[in-house]
């Protein structure tokens, strides 16, 4: 089965809503918008670089999709993250787009879960997720998530949409890498871990 892996900016206290500015990702204007930007240095590019360059697929919402598919085909021939993300694979999932027309793009049709599902099946490289927010709440409410990727900045938004937001299903993580860069941002890799496990603090019960 094909590793489907989430790829988000989010701040300390989870936002997730326009770390870039001037929008958000839903093409709304945010009080807090750009939050992250004061805080990109070359190792945060790098390791994005690095990420990028090992999906075999991409897996993006309508809003996302817009957003890359107007930037990323200007981009320099001798651009090697431009050249993976026009070269590779896309599938989107979108309940208002009737075609597509960015290079290797398909839009997926019928129910999201069940498309996703049969994605994963197929034969293939990792599948990345980038951006996306409304589909990831999708993704993870069908336990359609393998691999967490958390791009975390040192900043309190205080407001604003959020990755784990009410109503996320309860399960466990592992976290498998970190790198820290010479601004705060701390990049964790979490795989899935099976189910959320419960225990007891106390004295009394030797965990103390």
């Amino acid at each position: 089965m094909r590793n489907l892996m989430v790829t988000m900016f989010v701040s300390l206290d989870g936002v997730l809503q326009a770390p870039g500015g001037p929008e958000d990702q839903w093409g709304n204007p945010f009080e807090h918008s750009g939050w992250g930007v004061p805080y990109f240095d070359e190792a945060l590019i790098q390791l994005m670089h690095d990420l990028t360059s090992r999906a075999d697929a991409l897996l993006l919402g309508r809003r996302t999709y817009e957003i890359f598919s107007s930037t990323w085909p200007l981009a320099e021939a001798d651009d090697p993250i431009g050249a993976k993300m026009n070269g590779m694979r896309k599938y989107v999932a979108s309940r208002t787009l009737d075609s597509v027309s960015w290079q290797n793009s398909t839009l997926l049709t019928g129910d999201v879960p069940e498309a996703v599902g049969r994605l994963k099946q197929s034969e293939g490289g990792e599948i990345q997720v980038h951006g996306s927010g409304d589909l990831i709440q999708t993704l993870m409410a069908h336990d359609l998530v393998d691999e967490f990727h958390l791009v975390v900045f040192p900043v309190l938004v205080g407001s604003g949409k959020r990755l784990f937001a009410e109503g996320t299903a309860p399960a466990a993580l592992k976290l498998v890498g970190t790198t820290t860069t010479s601004t705060g941002v701390i990049v964790c890799r979490y795989e899935r871990a099976g189910k959320l496990q419960y225990g007891e603090m106390g004295p009394e019960t030797g965990n103390w």
